[in-house]
């Protein structure tokens, strides 16, 4: 086969993975969604700061400090299970997402049957009359390769635009 028209494949797959990504999340069908990840996933959410040219530290927080969240699989698990729940305050009613995902590019990883994915999304989120909340950032995922176009995230690290969280709650999923 051609190595571009493989590239370009590999690419449109990528895509289409994240765009489903995306329809489940603004569809509420969270148990799809949860699907998509590994056993052994880490999804983590720095917290980040301001700080003056001064140093060459960009701003976020590193493994071990504080962090928006650190969910492996069974705590990203308790996260969903919330979402479903009546009891859930932040979530009732239900808020009303769009998640745009933008300029995905595609490099290999480490391991073969691994790809190292970058991409930049907004999340709109309306609820009630007047809550509005816009996050904007960048997903650095490892997707894994589990059967033949089949792909599941195996890492994913949020890094949000903005450093204060302005929302009454994070109950979103990026």
């Amino acid at each position: 086969m051609n190595p571009t028209l493989e590239i370009m494949q590999r690419q449109f797959e990528i895509e289409q993975f994240y765009f489903h990504e995306a329809r489940l999340l603004d569809d509420h069908r969270f148990d799809e969604w949860f699907a998509l990840f590994s056993e052994d996933v880490r999804y983590w959410v720095p917290s980040r700061s301001n700080r003056l040219k001064q140093s060459n530290h960009d701003g976020m927080s590193v493994r071990g400090e504080f962090s928006l969240f650190d969910d492996d699989k069974r705590t990203l698990g308790w996260r969903v299970k919330q979402q479903r729940s009546f009891s859930h305050w932040a979530e009732n009613p239900r808020s009303r997402t769009r998640h745009l995902v933008s300029n995905i590019w595609i490099s290999p990883s480490e391991k073969e049957n691994e790809i190292d994915v970058r991409s930049n999304f907004i999340c709109y989120r309306n609820r009630l009359q007047d809550e509005v909340d816009i996050w904007a950032g960048e997903r650095l995922d490892l997707l894994r390769l589990v059967r033949v176009h089949e792909w599941c995230i195996a890492r994913r690290t949020v890094i949000l635009d903005q450093n204060v969280v302005l929302s009454k709650n994070l109950s979103v999923f990026f």
